[in-house]
Order: C-alpha cells, then structure tokens, then sequence
C-alpha cells in the first residue's frame, strides 16, 4: 500500500466530505481514507496494482467534486507545501469572499427598501401601475446577487440531482423556491391588471419573496466569509513554522561561499552560519562556538551552548559565535521540515470522535429537505395558505447546519495539534490527540526518560588515603573500560582537574569489574562478587554499600591487594523535571509504572524518591513490550514512554506511544507523540492537551446537535399554534450561518491552552538528594576579546574555576556566570588575566 494525499475542491459542508470518503472508499485498492472539510484533504492508501491515482480522481468528479495529488512536498524539498497551499487557499477565498459580500450588500439594501414599499403605498400609487414596476425593480435587484452568490446553485443542485444533497443543495431549494414563487406572484399580479382584479395585485405586491431569497444568500455568505476567515486562523501554528523555516543558506564550495537557496543543498554541504543567522539544515559544527536558539524546535527560550562536534538543526538561530556546520540532512529530512510534516498530517487526519457527527452528516441533508417538504404540506393540510407552508418549507431548509457538525472535530484537532506544536509536543494524528485524554497509566523507561541517561559520580568515600589519590588511581583503571559507569568515574576526575597515572596492565573480568595494575601495585574495582573472588573481605563496607543501594546508586569498590582503599558511588541522576511531572500524572489519577533493569532494591528506592506507584525492576530490554501488554490485559489504557531502540516494540504495543525527542529515529517512528524537550512535564501537556481538545470536540458536537434540535422543529411552526411564533426564513438564514462561527470560534478557544512547566516553588532534584538552590550568578566585564577564538578561550579559562559554568558575550564583551559557591572579584580577574585578558567589571545579577 501506498500512501498518497489528494487535494479536493468544491466541498462545502460535512455531508460532502462524506459523500467523497464513501465514493473512494467503494474502489478496490483503497484503504484508510480520510477526507477532512477543513483543510480540503483526502488521505488514503491505494494498491499501485490495483488502482492508479486518475481512477480516484474519477471516482471524486463522480460525486460531484474535483481532485488532484496534493504534489506540493515533491514540488518543494524540505518544505511543507501543503500547509502553505491550504493557508494561501484560505487567504484567496476569504478575498473573494469579502468581494461577493460588499457587492451583496449593496444590492441587498435598495432591495430590502423597494420591497417594503408597498407599506408606504396607497391603492392610487397601485392604479398607476407602481406595485408590478416595484416588483421588476427587484428582480433587477435580485438578478446579480443570485449571480454573485450562484456557486451554492452551482454546486447544490447537481448534488441534489446526483442524489447526494449537501449543504449548498439546502441553501440553493430555499432561496430558489422563494425567486420561483416570487416569479408566480409577478404573473399573477399582471393577471390581475390584466383583468382589471386590483385585489389581485394587491394580495401579490405583499407576497413577493425575491428580498427573502437575497437576504437568504447574502447573510449565508455573511456566515461563509466569518467561517473562512477563522478557519484561517486555525492553520497559524503551520504558517509560523514554515516561516521559521529558512529559505537560503550560505555554504562553502570550490573554494568560495555562495549563497543558495535551500532546496540546493546537498550532503556534506558546508554551512557558514554567522551570529544572528537562521541554521539552515542539520549537521554538526565544524569549527567554531557559540550559543543556539533551539525555541523554534524545542519551545525551550534559554539559548544553548554548542562547540566542534555537537549537532544543531535546522531553523534554530546561531546567537553569538561564527561557525561552520557540516549537513548531514537536508530538504526533507531535516528536523523542522518533519515537524511540519507531522503538524500539517495530524491537522487533516480525523479523531474516532469524528465517525459520529460523519455519519449523521451523511443522512443529515436528505433529512432536512424530508422535514421541509413534510412541514410544507402539513400547513397546507391544515387550512394555511401556500404561502405560509412555503415560508415554513424554506425556513426549515435554511436553518439546518450540517457545517456545525462537519466543523466541530477538525477545527478543534487542527488547533490542538498546533498549539502542542508550539510547546514542542508533536501530536502525530488525530486519533492520538483523543486516545491521550482516556490514559490512565504511564509506562516509563528508567534510563533516558526519566533519568538523564548519563551516569554521575555522586559519593566518594575513601579509607586510609586522600580522595584525590582515590580517584587517581580509580581514573587510571577505569580508563581502559569502556562500561558506562568507568565513563563518570574519568568524568569526574576532568572536572576535579585529576590527572590518571599510567597504567602497566589492565584486565576486564566479565560481570564483577576490574583488575590493573599501577606503579607495581595490584589494584581491583567492582562489586562485591569480585571482592570475593580475590579474598578481599567487603564485610566492613556492607552497611555502607546497602546505603548506597537503598539510596539508588550503584557503589564501585576499589581495593589494593587485600584491603579495601575506597567506593565510588555513581548514579544515572534524575531530571530536573521528573518528579514534578510524576506527581501531576498521579494528581490527574494516571498511575505510573517504572521499567528498568536495576535490581528491585534499588528500583524501589528511586521509585520511593519520585512517588512512583509502582517500579519493576531487572526488566529485560525485549521484555519491555510484554509488560505493556500485561497491564493492557488488565483493562488498563496505557501511554509508554522512552528513548530507546528497544523501547520501540512497547511504544508501538502501548495505546499511546511516548517518544523522548532526542532519542532514536525508530523509537520516534514507533511512537504516536514525540518531547522534542526531552521533559516529562510535556508528556502530562500532552495529556491535558488531549483533555482539553477532546472537551472542546463535545462542546462543539453538543452545541451542533442542539441547535438543530431547537431550530428545525421552531422553523417548522411547532410554537405556532400555542403562542403565534414563526421563524422567517431571514432569520433562519442568519441562525444558520452564526452557528458555524460559534463553532470555530469555541475552537480557537484552544489557543488559551496553557503548558505545564515546572514549579519554581519547589527545588529540583539532583542526584536523589535534595539540596537549596545557592547558585550565585555573577556578571563580569572583559577587555581583550577580539575573535571567536577569544572567546572560545575565556569561555574554557572561566568553566575551568572550580562550581562555576559561563557564556561569553564577544559583541558585548561581558559573561554570564552560574556558580555553586561565592567566587571574590580577585579569583575572576586572576583566572581572566591568565587567559590573557582583563576584568574590568564584576557585580552580582
């Protein structure tokens, strides 16, 4: 199967894009087909040996529409064309729109006035002729109204000929049976003259209906252009990504820098990217430094530091440094043109939700005109006049609103999908969008979700020696390892400026730890089974490695021949956010579960820590999926969450898959939504959000059904015997058109949502221990800077200082500094004068 996209024109109303979906889905080789009215898409899987792209085509005129293969991505590399055509589509026809309503208008109003003349009129303004002449007068009115709104005539009555009336088909029966009885009351007032029957004319002159038919028309169209122009409205998250999308890009080839539009790049591509300048593709810095706006991506406002060898993404802003960035994707593979992508597909697809008001969409218009027509002859059959029954006929047909119930889903998941966008939750379809909001347990993977998935040295206790011999020799053994837990040991020696000793030789023992040796000294680093296995006695340590384990860490043990010199503790720490976010699942009532492979000791006391309900622990990576599938057993919906290649099979077993945006391309392809942030707290957004727009959708149905449920049976004269009350067709007209922008308009509520970020009451947790947040920040002032290189230097002079993390402005000549202790003045300007420049400023932010 092959899935395609289709453009289709001249739909107006839910009972259309229905009428489409059902004539394609009838082919033999099509499958998933969803046409969405709003954005004037069709989506489906066809069999290339079955079905060819013309034979939809034909099956969509067919129906009475038009259709051709949305081409616009093919057409534009790396740009999602399609948002751009639907927002341009909608710009054109809320112009032309606007054009038909003023010219309406005006011809509206000397209609309007010439029909009531004959209230101002006496039976001698009648003898002369006036009445007929009147009534001419408004046909000449009438005629280039019915001419500039005759796209409903156009296309309402060869649907309803086809036997597949939509919503045009409504407005053009009304307003034409009100021109055609107008037209009978013209003959029959030229009857009466002819027969000298004043009466005659009299009774007519009050009966003409050609100022119901333009009032009919004009306001229908007052609706349509308040209609397209929210509707526009609606696409804004998908006009703003497009903008940021940058459009050239200066690269470096034969020798000379060119600037070139972006659908030229190629792989390998050098990028010359100065301070200021859009990104233009994916890729990894060359050379230079600098910070980057990653707003455009991740919603995140704080600009991050990046050196040689670290990726950046297309249309992030370089902020202050030159570089140079090697492409690695281009066109459409690069990171917004996905995100685009994935916006503009879940906008148009369709939520389960929908199926409802679509079916009712389907019989709704054939229903309506049912009532009319019955309403009609009910009256007459009960001794009212025909031009009563045919004021209520035509006011039935015209206050019925099959647009309300076509509107209701796809505004509010295109907004909703948009909005997420923003925040940097992609929401890859509708049917995702309305899954989230019944969850009611999350999965999460231990190490990358809700750990930062980088393991950190967190205690050192040493016996018998300094710590900084301790970590000495356990930076030199650890040096030949290539295990996670070796990398934050020699980690941590960098940041503690310890240099490793050299070692003679180095031997791994597979699942215990260690063996090196250093200066003709024997050494051994692991855990307790290794301890034993040399004779070492780890009896002394015990309640100290319990501790650690209790505690979440993993202790490594260093020992010198038969004594014990030292432990290292380290641990995967906890993001900053995970905890916060825990706790809203389970205020929200969504039960959380933790997998990781960790012992369950040690699962329990991280679980213990973060509030987590429920942890399994010593979980295989192939396991992962089937404990999804258990807790789906147990009638539960599930959301996982991860990272990772083998979280792949959980997110795709899971009713709602999680992926963590900087995890892998198949855990984001297996997943449903994708945290372009990297933060838990977007995972409970995207639940909320769910909530919100799936709320949204019921107001929007509700309101929908329950206009229709008190306007048809008021348009059909049910009050009148009791209290005398009609509803002309005027105001059934303006009802009508009110009740669609109602609609949008309570979607684009949805641009209220506000995200979850977390709490700046409560302090974040580092490491499983709580700890004030005393950071001290410092902004200083430096002379002597003149390149990037310069920068690059003071910055590396200034991250040197022991608790201290900087960025250097070069334009400004100044850095920020963040610092775990109170730094003096003089501890700056001595590590500023030795990178060879000076401090001239210094005061606390």
């Amino acid at each position: 199967m092959k899935e395609e996209k289709f453009r289709v024109t001249g739909m107006s109303c839910a009972a259309c894009s229905t009428r489409v979906e059902k004539a394609v889905t009838k082919l033999d080789g099509t499958d998933e087909v969803s046409v969405n009215l709003l954005t004037g898409t069709m989506r489906l899987n066809r069999d290339d040996n079955k079905i060819s792209d013309d034979d939809i085509i034909k099956a969509v005129e067919k129906a009475g529409y038009g259709a051709f293969v949305d081409e616009g991505q093919a057409a534009k590399p790396g740009v999602a064309a399609s948002g751009a055509t639907a927002s341009q589509s909608a710009l054109d026809d809320t112009k032309k729109m606007k054009r038909r309503l003023i010219w309406s208008v005006i011809l509206l109003l000397p209609l309007m006035a010439v029909s009531m003349t004959h209230m101002f009129t006496g039976s001698d303004m009648e003898n002369m002729g006036r009445p007929l002449t009147l009534a001419l007068v408004q046909v000449l009115l009438l005629i280039p109204i019915v001419a500039l709104n005759f796209k409903y005539f156009k296309s309402g009555i060869p649907s309803l000929l086809r036997g597949g009336p939509n919503m045009d088909s409504l407005i053009a029966v009304g307003s034409s049976a009100a021109i055609i009885y107008g037209a009978f009351a013209i003959f029959r007032m030229a009857m009466g003259y002819e027969t000298g029957d004043m009466a005659l004319v009299h009774k007519y002159a009050s009966e003409i209906y050609f100022e119901s038919a333009g009032t009919i028309l004009t306001l229908i169209t007052v609706g349509k252009y308040l209609e397209t122009k929210s509707k526009g409205k609606t696409s804004q998250a998908i006009e703003k990504l497009m903008d940021l999308a940058p459009k050239t890009a200066n690269v470096q080839r034969d020798g000379q820098e060119l600037s070139i539009p972006v659908e030229q790049l190629r792989l390998g591509d050098i990028l010359v990217v100065r301070p200021g300048e859009s990104i233009a593709a994916d890729g990894i810095i060359e050379s230079g430094s600098t910070t980057v706006d990653e707003s455009a991506i991740t919603g995140e406002s704080i600009p991050v530091e990046k050196t040689e060898g670290d990726n950046v993404v297309s249309a992030t802003i370089n902020k202050s440094g030159f570089i140079k960035v090697k492409c690695n994707r281009v066109g459409e593979d690069t990171t917004i043109s996905q995100i685009i992508r994935l916006v503009d597909e879940a906008s148009a697809s369709k939520a389960p939700i929908a199926r409802l008001a679509d079916k009712i969409a389907g019989v709704f218009v054939p229903t309506v005109m049912c009532i009319a027509l019955a309403a009609a002859i009910i009256w007459i059959i009960a001794g009212q006049s025909f031009e009563f029954a045919l004021s209520i006929g035509i006011a039935v047909l015209v206050i019925s609103c099959p647009c309300a119930l076509g509107l209701a889903t796809p505004v509010a998941i295109m907004v909703g999908t948009g909005k997420g966008a923003e925040n940097g939750i992609l929401i890859k379809s509708g049917q995702a969008l309305e899954t989230a909001h019944s969850i009611d347990t999350v999965v999460m993977d231990k190490t990358g979700t809700i750990t930062e998935g980088k393991p950190k040295v967190t205690d050192v206790k040493a016996f018998d020696m300094e710590e900084d011999r301790l970590i000495t020799i356990a930076a030199a053994m650890e040096t030949g390892s290539e295990h996670p837990l070796a990398e934050a040991v020699c980690e941590y020696a960098k940041e503690k400026k310890i240099t490793p000793v050299e070692l003679q030789r180095f031997e791994a023992v597979f699942g215990q730890g260690i063996k090196a040796v250093i200066d003709g000294e024997e050494f051994f680093a692991g855990n307790a089974k290794l301890m034993e296995a040399q004779g070492i006695d780890a009896e002394p340590v015990k309640d100290q490695l319990d501790e650690l384990a209790e505690q979440g860490k993993t202790p490594l043990i260093f020992a010198a021949k038969k004594d014990i010199i030292g432990i290292v503790a380290v641990a995967d720490t906890e993001k900053k956010t995970s905890r916060e976010a825990i706790s809203k699942f389970e205020d929200m009532g969504i039960d959380v579960v933790m997998l990781t492979g960790d012992n369950q000791r040690t699962a329990d006391a991280i679980g213990k820590r973060l509030g987590i309900s429920r942890s399994i622990a010593g979980v295989l990576p192939q396991d992962k999926e089937k404990h999804v599938a258990e807790l789906q057993a147990e009638g539960h919906k599930v959301a996982m969450i991860g990272d990772g290649i083998n979280d792949a099979p959980a997110l795709a077993r899971a009713d709602m898959g999680i992926a963590i945006g900087a995890g892998t391309d198949v855990a984001i392809e297996s997943a449903d939504a994708v945290l372009m942030r990297n933060d838990l707290l977007d995972a409970v957004t995207a639940v909320k959000l769910s909530k919100a727009v799936i709320k949204n959708i019921k107001e929007n149905l509700f309101w929908a059904f329950f206009y229709n449920i008190i306007g048809i049976p008021l348009a059909a004269g049910v009050l009148y015997p009791a209290f005398g009350l009609t509803l002309s067709p005027m105001f059934g007209a303006a009802a009508m058109s009110l009740s669609s922008v109602c609609v949008v308009t309570n979607a684009l509520r949805l641009k209220l949502f506000k995200p979850d970020r977390i709490s700046k009451k409560e302090p974040a947790v580092d490491n499983n221990k709580t700890q004030e947040d005393n950071y001290m920040k410092y902004e200083l002032k430096i002379e002597g800077m003149m390149c990037q290189m310069c920068q690059k230097h003071m910055t590396e002079a200034l991250n040197k200082m022991d608790g201290v993390t900087a960025t250097v402005d070069l334009e400004a000549g100044s850095a920020t500094v963040t610092a775990e202790r109170t730094v003096s003045q003089d501890e700056f300007a001595k590590a500023v004068d030795e990178a060879g420049y000076q401090l001239t400023g210094y005061k606390e932010a």
